[in-house]
């Protein structure tokens, strides 16, 4: 059974997190603050954390931002009442791999925290299986019984991201900054012309397809 600490100040709300969560059977550690956030680490082995950024003394930043200092690699969701564009640039920057906006759709939490969970294992075991097909990333190979390809790096990752996540939806903007980087010269055209290049290698191959949501992004799909 996998462990969730919910470190929330609001005691309805965390209760409320703490009774979804156990539904889904999930075991889930309910702490009101930072220092029983910390205490609570040292004492379980923690699978993911959610965690609020408003609460008396230390906030939510600040414990992300400690927890990656000492090395802590855990799926952090980050909770707040605030929905600004810096908040969310400050949440990232200190670590959190997801961000949700009070009041809390308790499913879409759900959703989150098992996404999180899934992009985890993926990242830990760094393969990602379909049907016959292997993606390696620590070689940046793609196997088919016998038919080894070595991609070049972006559409490597670029593949790699969507088979991560079948049947989600990513916009050319989410996939130009996660893949090239915010600073990035290339364009959205960049994106495109490799996704092209990635149905050309691929095309023959019945385990997966990437296809075009026409005005909104890519994702793929899975044949298995």
């Amino acid at each position: 059974m996998l462990t969730i600490l919910i470190v929330e100040d609001d005691t309805n709300l965390g209760k409320l997190m703490e009774a979804v969560l156990r539904d889904e059977r999930f075991n889930p550690i309910l702490t009101g603050n930072v220092q029983e956030a910390l205490d609570a680490l040292d004492h379980h082995h923690i699978d993911l954390m959610i965690t609020d950024i408003m609460m008396p003394g230390a906030d939510g930043y600040s414990l992300t931002e400690q927890l990656r200092s000492a090395g802590y690699e855990l799926p952090i969701l980050m909770v707040t009442a605030k929905e600004t564009a810096n908040d969310k640039r400050k949440g990232f920057l200190a670590g959190t791999d997801d961000y949700m906006v009070k009041p809390i759709d308790m499913e879409e939490m759900v959703l989150r925290v098992k996404a999180l969970l899934r992009r985890a294992k993926i990242m830990n075991e760094r393969k990602i299986s379909v049907g016959k097909v292997t993606l390696n990333h620590d070689s940046q190979t793609v196997t088919r019984g016998d038919e080894r390809l070595t991609l070049p790096q972006k559409e490597f990752l670029l593949l790699y991201k969507l088979l991560s996540y079948p049947d989600v939806i990513f916009t050319r903007l989410q996939l130009l900054d996660e893949i090239w980087g915010a600073d990035s010269n290339s364009d959205h055209h960049t994106v495109s012309v490799h996704i092209s290049r990635l149905r050309d290698r691929f095309y023959a191959w019945p385990e997966f397809t990437i296809e075009t949501v026409r005005g909104l992004g890519y994702r793929a799909v899975k044949h298995e």
